[in-house]
């Protein structure tokens, strides 16, 4: 349970992308546009004179092309398309640490949860998000001491600009614990993949992004994966639907803020990270008083031991570059890729649920795996052609 991996519902430190190079498996890119560019004595070919060429635009140079006695050679690729393929790898290595990420912290939660629950009445899960954001500032404090990283002392008045993050993170859990209170867990998975329709479209009407049909197409997939799934369990109340329907907005609406935070917010992603902690820390740890948890922790001896604070403490790591991952994935891909990810992670969370943990996998979860895994594949068909498309302008 920490601060990006919440958004599962995916993480945040949760990275603002250009309209030009959006939503290729990561989710803030920066404008690369291409200017004019003056080839002055370009040499033509190995102990041939040098001529002057005019001045002119990239796109309207035909490729240089050297001609030797019994061979020809064309001309190195131009600085677009390594800046295309620079671009691609970034947002594929974001999506890459946001997902393994986002899992292991999953699964570190769930081994908490398995190992300890049982010795409590209910849950700890809004103490143990407060626990892993101490763990968290801690590792990167000790970072920009040893020098590794650097951001700016705190700041009352960049605070305020992040503290919106983290009121509609709050937002998002809290919501999400009403819904799974009031609801059953394959409804609220449907809202789930409600809520990243949702987000694409804000994606669209608030930054410009262009979506594919494909893209639309792989999200309706596997929302009917997930109706498929719950088509047992459809049972309603009002007061269900209000949180879900709540817990759509706030999740929505974090995703899409943290990408004009990450833009507008003047700070490196570890800033980011560790304000995204600390004000964590102080909007979560009151609520654990008023709620009991603390109360409720601090009276039961059994988890006063070394082992349950090394296992809350590692989680805390996980955490730490969970926040990093996910703000690096918003900012190289965009809110679109970004829930998709937070979807498809249930697939790895599920499988290595059943492998580690030993937790049976019912015939709806695996029709939700095997129809969001077909969603998951044309998205990436969706992208990688959308990618072409770009290469080819």
């Amino acid at each position: 349970m920490s601060i990006g991996g919440m958004v599962e519902g995916g993480s945040m430190s949760i990275r603002s992308p250009s309209k030009g190079r959006r939503e290729s498996f990561g989710e803030i890119a920066n404008d690369n546009s291409m200017g004019e560019s003056t080839m002055d004595d370009v040499e033509l070919g190995a102990g041939l004179r040098r001529s002057n060429l005019v001045k002119a635009k990239e796109s309207d140079l035909e490729p240089l092309v050297t001609r030797s006695p019994g061979r020809m050679e064309a001309s190195p690729r131009g600085p677009s398309g390594d800046a295309e393929q620079s671009s691609a790898s970034k947002s594929l290595i974001a999506s890459a640490m946001y997902s393994g990420c986002s899992v292991g912290m999953v699964l570190v939660n769930k081994s908490l949860a398995s190992s300890y629950n049982h010795l409590i009445e209910g849950d700890l899960n809004i103490l143990l998000v407060v626990f892993q954001a101490i763990a968290a500032v801690v590792c990167v404090e000790s970072s920009k001491h040893m020098g590794w990283v650097d951001y700016p002392a705190f700041n009352l008045s960049t605070a305020r600009s992040w503290a919106p993050v983290n009121i509609l993170f709050c937002g998002m859990l809290f919501t999400g614990m009403a819904s799974l209170e009031h609801n059953s867990v394959p409804m609220v998975t449907v809202f789930k993949n409600i809520t990243n329709i949702m987000t694409t479209l804000g994606d669209c009407i608030l930054y410009g992004a262009s979506v594919d049909f494909l893209v639309l197409a792989a999200f309706g997939i596997m929302l009917a994966g997930a109706v498929m799934a719950a088509r047992n369990s459809a049972d309603v109340t009002q007061t269900g639907l209000f949180w879900m329907l709540a817990n759509c907005l706030c999740t929505s609406g974090y995703v899409l803020y943290l990408k004009f935070a990450t833009k507008s917010v003047k700070l490196s992603k570890f800033g980011m990270v560790f304000y995204n902690n600390v004000l964590c820390m102080l909007f979560l740890f009151p609520v654990t008083l008023v709620n009991g948890q603390l109360g409720k922790f601090l009276g039961t001896k059994a988890l006063h031991t070394a082992d349950y604070a090394v296992k809350n403490a590692f989680a805390g790591f996980v955490g730490f570059f969970l926040n990093f991952a996910s703000l690096n994935c918003v900012a190289q891909t965009g809110p679109t890729t970004y829930a998709m990810l937070g979807s498809l992670n249930k697939v790895p969370i599920a499988i290595f649920g059943y492998l580690i943990f030993d937790n049976a996998i019912s015939e709806e979860t695996w029709t939700f795996i095997s129809i969001s895994l077909m969603g998951g594949i044309l998205y990436t068909i969706a992208k990688l052609r959308a990618g072409k498309r770009k290469g080819t302008k």
